[in-house]
């Protein structure tokens, strides 16, 4: 997803501030400061066990890299290394390089949550992110697909019916959290921005679906 294309480039030339969900281009981790949890074994069922210990081996790693973590953690980790074995890498990611563009032009950032917010918003899940966890592992094989089929979008060129279904990989309950409620959140903060040129960078997912930004903020 390097070099961003030329267009996208002229528009954040142009603009007068970036908008991204959270500024993610400094060293600092939002994860410090997490509590330690219980040994894993004590917190997931046997069948949970099996399935994510089948997931690490498939990915070539240890799950005794998980044993105090919490269970929204362990998600993030396993989607963050399945993303990194597709091909795709944090430093060519498109928030990434926009952020480094804009800050080299001195062009203001606006963060719509914030990497705190976002972490407090894990935090609070249910059951530790449970049920994130469990998505994560049930729906391992389609979000590869899905990342396979975001990257090629990319590279050619998106659908322009945002009414397109995309495959689902969160229960509904967990998409209105971290998709539908964060999508309603952000239209009332950018329909509360000062008129201007505007360029705004989301994951892909809060593109498409029910109660996508962009039919929102229509």
């Amino acid at each position: 997803m390097a070099p961003l294309p030329a267009k996208l480039l002229k528009k954040l030339r142009q603009a007068d501030a970036l908008i991204v969900e959270a500024d993610v281009s400094g060293n600092d981790s939002p994860f410090t400061d997490l509590p330690a949890f219980a040994d894993l074994d004590e917190r997931i069922s046997d069948e949970l066990r099996q399935r994510l210990h089948k997931i690490t081996h498939e990915l070539g790693i240890s799950p005794s890299l998980f044993s105090t973590q919490p269970l929204w953690q362990i998600a993030m980790i396993l989607q963050a290394t399945q993303a990194q074995q597709l091909g795709l890498r944090p430093e060519y990611g498109i928030d990434y390089q926009l952020l480094k563009t804009a800050k080299q032009a001195q062009k203001p950032i606006i963060e719509l949550e914030g990497a705190s917010s976002q972490i407090d918003l894990l935090c609070q899940l249910p059951d530790n992110g449970l049920a994130l966890l469990d998505d994560t592992l049930t729906h391992w094989h389609t979000n590869a697909r899905l990342l396979q089929q975001m990257m090629s979008w990319w590279l050619k060129s998106p659908p322009q019916n945002n009414a397109i279904s995309l495959p689902n990989t969160f229960s509904q309950s967990l998409y209105d959290v971290l998709m539908h409620q964060r999508n309603v959140a952000w239209r009332e903060r950018l329909h509360a921005m000062p008129p201007g040129r505007y360029v705004v960078a989301v994951g892909a997912l809060h593109l498409y679906g029910e109660g996508n930004l962009p039919a929102l903020m229509r």
